[in-house]
């Protein structure tokens, strides 16, 4: 039995190994993607004293530190349930692989939402995808549309606008939720085009992607011919293991916890962009400061119990 299993490889979870380790905690971390939503931030330029690193090598840090540890064990699987036992949880793999522990903590993070339109399902992985930053070499040359008006949209936009013949910048609103840093950036390149107070009701296509309907005309037609569609709108926490455990949940859908990242369950602990804490606000530095203070609460909790 571990003292603890982590579940997740992003930002919270890699932080939170180095911790347990550092407190001499037996410990798993297991996950299916590795790096997490890191993997798709093209230049992470908020990480005290790294002014300017892209996102997959900051995680591979992150990665290369916490196994830099004895008694940090690493697992690439997908975790299908987490359930409490008489003394600690038991962790069961979508293998049917199973590893037991005193403590966990949960650090899953988000997954990409969805627009929800005709042929984005039929069309994903043919022309639609939900990562600009990751996906934008391929499209090289050609005509995409980047959907939303958060960071990762218009950051999305301006790294495709790089390779890309003709950025289409599709946002419902008027304004940009974007950091200014990102929105001046695309507005400094002359091959992105706004498209704004416009939404996307279907994406057209034959065998791979062929273009995207408007709900309102744009330029006198509600069709904008592309090759490409990247769906940045948002993510939701991932919170499926929560909810099965029988986690609290607050309004907007995250893992409630306290400010030590206890939740209502106790022994498991939620860090990162899925939990309730810093305010909301998912970055690097809150995901690696919440899975600090997770190991740190454990670290007594275990103490105590």
């Amino acid at each position: 039995m571990y003292d603890v299993i982590i579940i997740g490889l992003g930002c919270a979870g890699y932080t939170a190994a180095i911790y347990t380790a550092r407190y001499k905690l037996s410990t798993l971390i297991i996950g299916d993607k590795e790096g997490g939503t890191g993997m798709a931030a093209a230049e992470v330029g908020d990480w005290p004293g790294i002014i300017h690193i892209a996102g997959p090598d900051l995680m591979e840090k992150f990665k290369e530190h916490a196994l830099s540890f004895d008694g940090v064990e690493h697992k690439n699987a997908r975790v299908e349930t987490v359930e409490k036992m008489d003394k600690g949880f038991r962790v069961t793999l979508q293998s049917g692989e199973t590893a037991e522990a005193k403590t966990v903590i949960l650090a899953t993070g988000t997954k990409n939402r969805k627009l929800g339109v005709p042929g984005e399902e039929d069309f994903s992985g043919k022309g639609v995808t939900y990562c600009a930053t990751c996906d934008a070499y391929f499209y090289k040359g050609k005509d995409v549309a980047v959907v939303g008006g958060g960071d990762a949209a218009v950051e999305g936009a301006a790294i495709a606008a790089q390779v890309a013949n003709k950025v289409y910048l599709i946002h419902r609103r008027k304004e940009f939720r974007a950091e200014p840093y990102w929105v001046d950036r695309v507005k400094a390149r002359d091959n992105v085009v706004f498209v704004l107070e416009r939404n996307v009701v279907e994406v057209l296509g034959d065998q791979v992607v062929t273009g995207v309907r408007l709900d309102k005309d744009f330029e006198r037609s509600d069709m904008i011919n592309v090759q490409g569609v990247f769906m940045e709108i948002g993510a939701d926490a991932d919170t499926v293991l929560a909810k099965k455990l029988g986690c609290d949940i607050d309004e907007r859908g995250h893992v409630k916890v306290d400010e030590g990242m206890r939740t209502s369950i106790p022994g498991i602990f939620a860090a990162g962009d899925l939990s309730s804490g810093s305010n909301h606000f998912a970055q690097f530095t809150t995901a690696a400061g919440e899975g600090s203070v997770a190991a740190n609460s454990l670290f007594h909790y275990l103490e105590e119990n």
